[in-house]
Protein backbone atom coordinates (compact mmCIF):
# COMPACT_ATOMS: atom_id res chain seq x y z
CA UNK A 1 0.00 0.00 0.00
CA UNK A 2 1.61 3.38 -0.99
CA UNK A 3 0.26 6.67 0.33
CA UNK A 4 0.77 9.61 -1.65
CA UNK A 5 1.44 12.49 1.01
CA UNK A 6 2.05 16.04 0.01
CA UNK A 7 0.27 19.41 0.63
CA UNK A 8 -2.88 18.91 -1.86
CA UNK A 9 -6.11 17.74 -0.85
CA UNK A 10 -7.08 15.24 -1.55
CA UNK A 11 -4.80 12.51 -0.31
CA UNK A 12 -5.07 9.48 -2.91
CA UNK A 13 -4.54 5.39 -1.62
CA UNK A 14 -3.23 3.20 -4.25
CA UNK A 15 -3.16 -0.66 -3.45
CA UNK A 16 -2.64 -3.25 -5.46
CA UNK A 17 -5.70 -5.91 -5.73
CA UNK A 18 -3.53 -9.14 -4.73
CA UNK A 19 -3.02 -6.65 -1.44
CA UNK A 20 -6.77 -6.97 -1.44
CA UNK A 21 -6.76 -9.48 1.77
CA UNK A 22 -11.17 -9.88 1.58
CA UNK A 23 -14.29 -8.52 -0.50
CA UNK A 24 -17.78 -8.03 0.87
CA UNK A 25 -20.86 -7.66 -1.09
CA UNK A 26 -22.99 -4.79 -0.11
CA UNK A 27 -27.35 -4.66 0.17
CA UNK A 28 -27.22 -4.07 -3.73
CA UNK A 29 -24.60 -7.04 -4.58
CA UNK A 30 -21.72 -5.10 -5.33
CA UNK A 31 -18.64 -6.48 -4.51
CA UNK A 32 -16.59 -4.36 -2.79
CA UNK A 33 -12.96 -4.41 -0.87
CA UNK A 34 -13.71 -4.39 2.63
CA UNK A 35 -11.87 -1.61 3.26
CA UNK A 36 -14.26 0.51 0.84
CA UNK A 37 -17.24 -1.36 2.65
CA UNK A 38 -16.40 -0.46 6.12
CA UNK A 39 -15.73 3.11 5.56
CA UNK A 40 -18.99 3.60 3.34
CA UNK A 41 -20.70 2.02 6.41
CA UNK A 42 -19.18 4.55 8.93
CA UNK A 43 -20.07 7.41 6.55
CA UNK A 44 -23.76 6.30 6.28
CA UNK A 45 -26.59 7.94 8.18
CA UNK A 46 -24.23 10.81 9.04
CA UNK A 47 -23.31 14.18 7.49
CA UNK A 48 -21.47 13.52 4.13
CA UNK A 49 -19.12 16.91 5.01
CA UNK A 50 -15.49 15.38 5.40
CA UNK A 51 -14.22 15.25 8.78
CA UNK A 52 -17.26 15.31 10.90
CA UNK A 53 -15.98 11.93 12.86
CA UNK A 54 -13.32 10.70 13.51
CA UNK A 55 -12.63 7.80 11.13
CA UNK A 56 -11.15 9.66 7.91
CA UNK A 57 -13.33 10.05 5.00
CA UNK A 58 -13.45 8.29 1.74
CA UNK A 59 -14.55 10.76 -1.01
CA UNK A 60 -14.12 8.46 -3.95
CA UNK A 61 -12.46 4.88 -5.15
CA UNK A 62 -11.94 3.60 -8.80
CA UNK A 63 -11.41 -0.19 -9.18
CA UNK A 64 -8.73 -0.72 -12.08
CA UNK A 65 -7.90 -3.83 -13.68
CA UNK A 66 -4.64 -4.17 -11.09
CA UNK A 67 -5.02 -1.81 -8.57
CA UNK A 68 -7.66 -0.11 -6.46
CA UNK A 69 -7.33 3.94 -5.98
CA UNK A 70 -9.16 5.55 -2.63
CA UNK A 71 -9.45 9.40 -2.45
CA UNK A 72 -9.62 10.56 1.19
CA UNK A 73 -9.99 12.97 3.01
CA UNK A 74 -6.75 14.55 3.81
CA UNK A 75 -6.75 16.67 7.68
CA UNK A 76 -4.56 19.47 7.06
CA UNK A 77 -2.74 20.59 9.34
CA UNK A 78 -2.30 17.01 10.85
CA UNK A 79 1.19 14.25 11.09
CA UNK A 80 0.52 10.76 12.73
CA UNK A 81 0.35 10.21 16.14
CA UNK A 82 4.31 8.73 16.12
CA UNK A 83 5.23 12.04 14.31
CA UNK A 84 3.24 14.32 16.81
CA UNK A 85 5.22 12.39 20.06
CA UNK A 86 8.66 12.73 18.24
CA UNK A 87 8.22 16.60 17.96
CA UNK A 88 7.46 16.73 21.42
CA UNK A 89 10.64 14.54 22.40
CA UNK A 90 10.00 11.22 22.18
CA UNK A 91 6.55 11.17 24.76
CA UNK A 92 3.81 13.00 25.84
CA UNK A 93 2.51 14.62 29.58
CA UNK A 94 -0.43 12.72 31.42
CA UNK A 95 -2.44 15.86 30.61
CA UNK A 96 -2.01 15.33 26.83
CA UNK A 97 -2.38 11.56 26.38
CA UNK A 98 -5.62 12.24 28.14
CA UNK A 99 -6.76 14.19 25.27
CA UNK A 100 -5.52 11.89 22.82
CA UNK A 101 -6.90 8.71 24.99
CA UNK A 102 -10.37 10.25 25.35
CA UNK A 103 -10.97 10.93 21.51
CA UNK A 104 -9.96 7.34 20.69
CA UNK A 105 -12.22 5.81 23.51
CA UNK A 106 -15.10 7.72 21.70
CA UNK A 107 -13.56 6.40 18.14
CA UNK A 108 -13.58 2.67 19.55
CA UNK A 109 -17.18 2.73 20.40
CA UNK A 110 -18.39 4.52 16.92
CA UNK A 111 -16.64 1.42 15.70
CA UNK A 112 -18.18 -1.70 17.93
CA UNK A 113 -21.55 0.16 17.91
CA UNK A 114 -21.07 -0.15 13.88
CA UNK A 115 -19.74 -3.80 14.16
CA UNK A 116 -16.78 -2.75 13.21
CA UNK A 117 -12.91 -4.19 14.24
CA UNK A 118 -9.89 -2.17 13.33
CA UNK A 119 -7.30 -4.62 13.69
CA UNK A 120 -4.63 -2.49 14.02
CA UNK A 121 -5.13 0.85 15.71
CA UNK A 122 -1.68 1.91 16.73
CA UNK A 123 0.27 5.36 16.09
CA UNK A 124 1.03 5.73 12.76
CA UNK A 125 -2.58 4.65 11.99
CA UNK A 126 -4.05 8.05 13.84
CA UNK A 127 -3.59 11.12 13.11
CA UNK A 128 -3.47 13.91 15.26
CA UNK A 129 -4.85 17.09 13.00
CA UNK A 130 -4.44 20.54 14.85
CA UNK A 131 -6.38 22.61 13.22
CA UNK A 132 -8.38 24.38 15.87
CA UNK A 133 -5.19 24.62 18.17
CA UNK A 134 -5.78 21.36 20.16
CA UNK A 135 -5.14 17.68 19.06
CA UNK A 136 -7.89 16.19 17.99
CA UNK A 137 -7.81 12.59 16.83
CA UNK A 138 -8.39 11.26 13.53
CA UNK A 139 -8.37 7.38 12.41
CA UNK A 140 -6.89 5.81 9.05
CA UNK A 141 -5.64 3.16 7.23
CA UNK A 142 -9.16 0.12 7.15
CA UNK A 143 -7.18 -2.00 4.84
CA UNK A 144 -7.28 -5.07 7.64
CA UNK A 145 -10.57 -3.97 9.10
CA UNK A 146 -13.34 -6.11 8.86
CA UNK A 147 -17.34 -6.29 10.01
CA UNK A 148 -17.41 -8.61 13.57
CA UNK A 149 -20.45 -9.35 15.84
CA UNK A 150 -19.95 -9.17 20.00
CA UNK A 151 -18.01 -11.91 21.19
CA UNK A 152 -17.09 -13.61 17.83
CA UNK A 153 -13.82 -15.14 17.84
CA UNK A 154 -11.19 -14.28 14.62
CA UNK A 155 -8.94 -17.43 13.77
CA UNK A 156 -6.54 -15.75 11.26
CA UNK A 157 -4.22 -12.70 13.08
CA UNK A 158 -4.58 -9.83 11.11
CA UNK A 159 -2.84 -6.55 11.89
CA UNK A 160 1.36 -5.55 13.65
CA UNK A 161 3.04 -8.50 14.29
CA UNK A 162 4.56 -6.75 17.69
CA UNK A 163 0.82 -5.61 18.77
CA UNK A 164 -0.33 -9.61 19.01
CA UNK A 165 -2.86 -9.57 21.65
CA UNK A 166 -2.27 -12.15 24.58
CA UNK A 167 -5.48 -13.87 23.67
CA UNK A 168 -3.90 -15.07 20.03
CA UNK A 169 -0.75 -15.98 22.09
CA UNK A 170 -2.89 -18.40 24.09
CA UNK A 171 -5.19 -19.83 22.26
CA UNK A 172 -4.74 -19.05 18.77
CA UNK A 173 -7.88 -16.78 18.24
CA UNK A 174 -8.82 -12.96 18.93
CA UNK A 175 -11.83 -10.87 19.29
CA UNK A 176 -12.67 -7.27 18.44
CA UNK A 177 -13.30 -5.88 22.35
CA UNK A 178 -10.46 -7.39 24.12
CA UNK A 179 -7.83 -6.83 21.15
CA UNK A 180 -8.85 -2.82 20.91
CA UNK A 181 -8.72 -2.25 24.61
CA UNK A 182 -5.16 -3.99 24.74
CA UNK A 183 -4.51 -1.71 21.70
CA UNK A 184 -5.82 1.32 23.13
CA UNK A 185 -3.19 0.37 25.91
CA UNK A 186 -0.30 0.31 23.75
CA UNK A 187 -1.36 3.78 22.33
CA UNK A 188 -1.05 5.05 25.82
CA UNK A 189 1.66 3.30 26.75
CA UNK A 190 4.26 4.48 23.69
CA UNK A 191 2.57 8.15 24.24
CA UNK A 192 4.21 7.59 27.78
CA UNK A 193 7.39 6.01 27.09
CA UNK A 194 10.22 6.71 25.09
CA UNK A 195 9.74 3.13 24.00
CA UNK A 196 8.27 0.73 21.83
CA UNK A 197 5.58 -1.68 23.06
CA UNK A 198 6.28 -5.15 22.10
CA UNK A 199 3.30 -8.18 23.59
CA UNK A 200 6.05 -10.40 23.66
CA UNK A 201 8.44 -8.76 25.43
CA UNK A 202 5.66 -7.23 27.83
CA UNK A 203 4.16 -10.88 28.67
CA UNK A 204 7.69 -11.70 29.49
CA UNK A 205 8.04 -8.56 32.04
CA UNK A 206 11.24 -7.50 30.01
CA UNK A 207 8.95 -4.30 29.40
CA UNK A 208 7.41 -2.64 32.37
CA UNK A 209 5.20 0.37 33.23
CA UNK A 210 7.30 3.65 34.31
CA UNK A 211 6.69 3.70 37.68
CA UNK A 212 6.95 7.41 37.75
CA UNK A 213 3.21 8.13 36.29
CA UNK A 214 0.61 8.40 38.40
CA UNK A 215 -1.02 5.47 40.37
CA UNK A 216 -4.64 5.82 38.15
CA UNK A 217 -2.94 5.64 34.82
CA UNK A 218 -0.67 3.02 35.96
CA UNK A 219 -3.83 1.07 36.87
CA UNK A 220 -5.28 2.12 33.94
CA UNK A 221 -2.66 0.75 31.62
CA UNK A 222 -2.53 -2.45 33.82
CA UNK A 223 -6.37 -3.11 33.19
CA UNK A 224 -5.81 -2.34 29.61
CA UNK A 225 -2.35 -5.40 29.87
CA UNK A 226 -4.30 -8.10 31.58
CA UNK A 227 -3.19 -11.49 29.91
CA UNK A 228 -6.65 -13.80 30.00
CA UNK A 229 -8.90 -11.28 28.50
CA UNK A 230 -11.62 -13.61 30.49
CA UNK A 231 -10.02 -11.69 33.65
CA UNK A 232 -10.19 -8.20 31.78
CA UNK A 233 -12.99 -6.32 32.93
CA UNK A 234 -12.93 -3.69 30.16
CA UNK A 235 -13.60 -5.71 26.97
CA UNK A 236 -16.36 -3.61 26.50
CA UNK A 237 -15.30 -0.95 25.40
CA UNK A 238 -18.09 1.01 27.23
CA UNK A 239 -16.19 0.39 30.03
CA UNK A 240 -12.97 1.55 29.34
CA UNK A 241 -15.14 4.68 28.08
CA UNK A 242 -16.43 5.03 31.85
CA UNK A 243 -12.85 4.48 33.65
CA UNK A 244 -11.50 7.18 31.19
CA UNK A 245 -14.14 9.37 32.08
CA UNK A 246 -14.27 9.05 35.67
CA UNK A 247 -10.55 8.72 36.29
CA UNK A 248 -9.45 12.34 37.97
CA UNK A 249 -5.78 12.47 37.47
CA UNK A 250 -5.25 11.41 33.92
CA UNK A 251 -8.57 11.94 32.50
CA UNK A 252 -10.48 14.97 33.42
Amino acid sequence: MVHLRNYLYPRLEFEAKYNIYCTHFDESGRELSVEVAVMLKLQSGTSNSAGSKAPITLLDWYVLPHELILVLERPMPASDLQSYIERRGGSLKESEAKIILKQLVEAAIHLQDEKIFHRDIKLENILIEMCSGAPRVRIIDFGLSCFTETNSNHNTFYGTECHIPPEWLLRYQYSAGPTTVWQLGIVLFECLHKKHFNSSSFIRRTIKINNRLSKDCKDFLKQCFTRDPKELKYSNIVYTKQTVFSNKTIMM
